[in-house]
């Protein structure tokens, strides 16, 4: 984790123990998936659905990992060019709909992008800057259409060997979702799951007032990274979950010769894409699974080509002259906080 993702985690936590202690409920934190994850139910915490909960957090764990051999999707990929593999439900489950994302985002969100980002190890003690040759080699392997999905034995085929799933941009947002199910299974009346910065607030307030989910601004220096930029002022619904989730270049990256590599990346070039802003967020009531791969998805493709291809999903991007740009749904939910921003531009 480096530090200004650590710093990242810091904030939002910050921000639910602030309300944890306002409202005087249980919380739990404990590193699972890869990353810190709070669950804080602020009626009905026990230690009976923490338990069921972080247990479940590390089924999907168990079994998304791309570290452990034993895991789904190492599995999966070890056979890449083989045959088929049988997989649980969740994981046959989450490639089918990250399948759906990568068509519908014309492959910009491409789930088969395992080799690419094994190749640039951003998130490792390793990093690496590839040449021209190494991206060549791997750019072709990264091909959601040659992955095979047989709904009648829940098989996964990598059809050509070399392939690797990365399900890393939206493992995390099915993850959430299952929080949200088990919270609604112990009648949780409200509560806010925070999955390594997938945030999803649950429920009502008590007050009926909106929730306010804190988003950092991506252009500040380090000694003011901690700072929220601006919040996300959203109505929570009965039994259901309202996710904010954020995609930047700021969240996971190394710097080599003065140079930041960030770790999402451009299928076409092989390299970390460069737009003309610095974080895509999107705020969805449908679920978390689909704020997750989507925030890829939006800060790939930018606020138009996003807008034309997912119509009726709400997002935002901060620009790196400090132009917000904003869809309408959103309008009057955003509430800057920080002076940096120059305009609102809502499309």
């Amino acid at each position: 984790m480096n530090r200004l993702y650590a710093l990242a985690t810091v904030f939002l936590l910050s921000i639910l123990y602030v309300s944890c202690s306002n409202e005087n409920c249980p919380a739990r934190t404990d590193h699972v998936i890869g990353t810190v994850c709070t669950v804080n139910a602020f009626e009905g915490g026990s230690e009976k659905l923490y338990d069921e909960v972080f247990t479940r957090l590390a089924e999907i764990d168990a079994r998304f990992s791309t570290t452990r051999a034993d895991s789904d999707i190492s599995r999966t990929n070890a056979q890449a060019g083989k045959q088929p593999v049988s997989v649980h439900d969740d994981v046959f489950f989450v490639v089918k709909k990250a399948v759906d994302v990568a068509r519908e985002s014309k492959g910009v969100f491409d789930p088969t992008i395992g080799p690419l980002v094994k190749l640039w190890g951003i998130q490792t003690d390793a990093p690496h800057v590839p040449t021209e040759a190494e991206l060549a080699a791997v750019l072709p392997l990264v091909d959601y259409t040659k992955l095979t999905l047989n709904e009648s034995d829940n098989s996964l085929f990598l059809e050509t060997a070399g392939m690797a799933l990365e399900l890393g941009g939206i493992a995390k947002g099915f993850a959430a979702d299952e929080v949200a199910r088990i919270l609604h299974k112990h009648h949780v009346k409200r509560a806010i799951i925070d999955l390594g910065g997938n945030i999803v607030v649950y429920g009502k307030k008590r007050n009926a007032a909106a929730w306010a989910v804190g988003v950092k601004n991506p252009l500040l220096e380090h000694e003011r990274f901690g700072t929220p930029c601006l919040a996300v002022k959203v109505k929570g619904n009965k039994n259901s979950g309202v996710s904010v989730v954020t995609s930047g270049t700021y969240e996971r990256y190394f710097e080599r010769d003065g140079i930041r590599y960030h770790h999402i990346l451009d299928i076409t070039s092989g390299a970390p894409a460069v737009r003309p802003y610095s974080s895509a967020t999107i705020v969805s009531e449908a679920s978390s699974l689909e704020a997750d791969a989507l925030s890829t998805a939006a800060f790939l493709l930018g606020p138009e080509q996003f807008s034309a291809a997912f119509p009726e999903v709400q997002a935002f991007f901060i620009q790196n002259d400090g132009t917000l740009f904003i869809r309408k749904g959103l309008k009057g939910s955003i509430e800057t906080i920080d002076d940096y921003f120059r305009k609102a531009v809502f499309y």
